[in-house]
């Protein structure tokens, strides 16, 4: 019998945990023909996650459980998580239940139909309509920007063929981005459409901060753009202030006695100058702490326990 792995990265999610089960369980009886494992990795929660989680364990042993030794972050510890799945398949879907369990079944069976890649795309949300609208706009922008052909409202749930795991395993990014990863593996992607539901219990854990860095970690592993723009930006201000200066000293030429050229204008120039180079520093500044990241080659995670495996 062939083995889906289903693995899901939890941080206090006590209260989704049973009944994502309980979801993944009936939909895993519909696929009767599968073995399968439910991989849990718990980034440290303070709440009762790892008590519900062991609780759980010790009645079904297909319930596997990796304890981290302290919170490795949104990117790290999900993505370490996928690579330990040995299954011939191996599906990634998140605690909160936004991510339908339902679509298993579709996943599988374009899986079976020879797909390597299936994934889940957002059509329509119930969250906030602005934030659906605020991701749109970052999706179409990336997009355009990125070197690779990235997916449009793509969250990483999907079904993943072992193939393109050994493929994952042998790249050893420290800090990937895995949605950019997928596009850039180079297999045809199946999407599967869906409409997201709201979290089942409990309030995200991404706050502005996590969401800026997904977005930033975007931007900077699969474009150059930002690092062109500085350059092309630094042309242009440059000539800008050039022009403007000829203009003012033809102005104070011609109208030597009643031209003032004041302060007002060389403190904005002052001010509109320095925050061009603060943006394009902290530009090349993520540019460089990728690097370093990549230099450091530390591990996604240090595991403090497995449990079932």
């Amino acid at each position: 019998m062939k083995t889906i792995s289903i693995v899901t990265p939890c941080y206090n999610e006590a209260g989704n945990i049973p009944e994502l089960i309980r979801c993944v369980r009936d939909v895993m009886v519909q696929l009767s023909s599968y073995q399968f494992e439910h991989i849990f990795i718990d980034n440290a929660s303070t709440d009762e996650t790892l008590a519900v989680l062991r609780q759980y364990a010790a009645e079904d042993l297909r319930i596997k459980i990796i304890v981290n030794a302290r919170n490795f972050g949104h990117i790290r510890s999900p993505y370490h998580a996928l690579l330990q799945a040995q299954g011939d398949a191996v599906i990634s879907i998140v605690a909160d239940l936004q991510d339908p369990p339902g679509l298993m079944l579709d996943f599988v069976r374009e899986w079976e139909a020879g797909h390597k890649v299936v994934v889940g795309i957002k059509t329509r949300s119930r969250e906030a309509w602005w934030m659906y609208r605020a991701r749109g706009f970052y999706y179409k922008l990336i997009k355009r920007l990125a070197d690779v052909e990235l997916l449009e409202q793509f969250t990483g749930f999907g079904l993943y063929d072992r193939q393109i795991m050994e493929v994952l395993r042998g790249l050893r990014e420290p800090y990937p981005y895995f949605r950019g990863l997928i596009s850039d593996v180079g297999y045809n992607i199946k999407r599967i459409e869906y409409t997201q539901p709201e979290r089942f219990h409990g309030r995200t854990k991404n706050n502005f901060f996590s969401l800026f860095d997904i977005a930033l970690l975007g931007l900077t592993s699969y474009s150059k753009v930002p690092l062109r723009l500085a350059t092309l930006v630094g042309f242009f201000t440059a000539g800008l202030s050039l022009l403007a200066g000829f203009g003012y000293l033809i102005a104070k030429l011609l109208f030597w006695n009643t031209f003032t050229a004041g302060v007002a204008p060389v403190m904005l120039g002052i001010f509109f100058l320095g925050s061009v180079q603060l943006i394009f520093m902290g530009i090349v500044g993520e540019y460089v702490g990728a690097v370093f990241t990549y230099v450091q080659n530390r591990p996604l995670v240090i595991e403090k326990e497995r449990i079932n495996f």
